[in-house]
């Protein structure tokens, strides 16, 4: 018989198998942890695989984070609410704050809009490659929509900082298991966005707008570039974790539905 499997678990699957091109796991029971062994955003603790039996409690959680303590790694856990429904107390009396996020999947048939004539898919050798990997960085540090201060001189701080992380992506680029695509316009990197094919399922991650960039349809131009190239390469399920409410409706525009609530953990500042 064959195994159908829903959306959802669709994704739950592929949360499990995209991080382990680039990290170990460790065994907790309930929770398996991700640690990234190489350059790049760090990883985090997610719910195991299809094990069957008690859900994770305060205590396990407590565990895994003495662990990426003890391994000076971000204290992150990452679930779907609907999935894992109990999770969230158990990680909230361990002390962690928990952030809520739209979880949307795209509809096949939506259309899309055509391509934005700033934005294109960058290679392993662009020379805007740099640039594209930092400016998430500094749209993260200033989220919502509104127009910020970050800008060109902020952006060529932030390249320096994070110069070593450009070998390994583009490593991932020519290995065919990260796509970047970027609007560049001013000399610069205004915006980017990745998706991570695996199979037919790719995320939509990290995309984000040069501050003082915003407000001018970059972030829905590259999201679009990313839907057309995941598209060519065969995938059929393209999903993304929104922001918040207002991203989410940008996102909508482009024809993704929400599906159900992705849930981030860190610790409390």
């Amino acid at each position: 018989m064959t195994t159908v499997h829903t959306p959802l678990d669709r994704l739950e699957r592929y949360y499990d198998a995209v991080p382990r091109a680039a990290a170990r796991t460790e065994d907790f029971g309930p929770l398996t942890l991700f640690v990234r062994e190489t350059a790049g955003w760090p990883y985090y603790a997610r719910p195991t695989l299809d094990r069957t039996g008690p859900g994770a409690t305060v205590a396990d959680v407590d565990r895994v984070r003495a662990r990426q303590r003890e391994l000076e790694v971000p204290e992150a856990f990452e679930w779907v609410a609907e999935v894992t429904p109990g999770l969230r107390a158990a990680v909230e009396a361990s002390g962690l704050r928990v952030h809520a996020h739209p979880l949307m999947i795209r509809d096949q048939d939506a259309p899309l809009p055509g391509p934005h004539p700033l934005v294109r898919v960058l290679g392993p050798e662009d020379p805007f490659l740099a640039g594209a990997l930092a400016v998430p960085h500094l749209a993260f540090a200033a989220p919502g929509t509104a127009v910020g201060e970050a800008g060109a001189e902020a952006l060529a701080a932030e390249i320096t900082a994070r110069a070593g992380e450009v070998s390994a992506a583009a490593d991932r680029i020519r290995a065919g298991r990260g796509v970047l695509a970027a609007a560049v316009g001013e000399g610069v990197a205004l915006c980017s966005g990745m998706h991570l094919p695996v199979g037919r399922v790719s995320e939509i991650v990290g995309v984000g707008t040069l501050p003082a960039a915003r407000r001018r349809g970059l972030a829905s131009g590259v999201t679009a570039a990313l839907v057309a190239d995941a598209r060519e390469r065969g995938v059929d399920t393209v999903f993304l974790s929104a922001g918040d409410d207002d991203v989410a409706r940008m996102y909508a525009r482009l024809g993704f539905r929400r599906v159900a609530t992705a849930l981030i953990a860190e610790p409390v500042e």
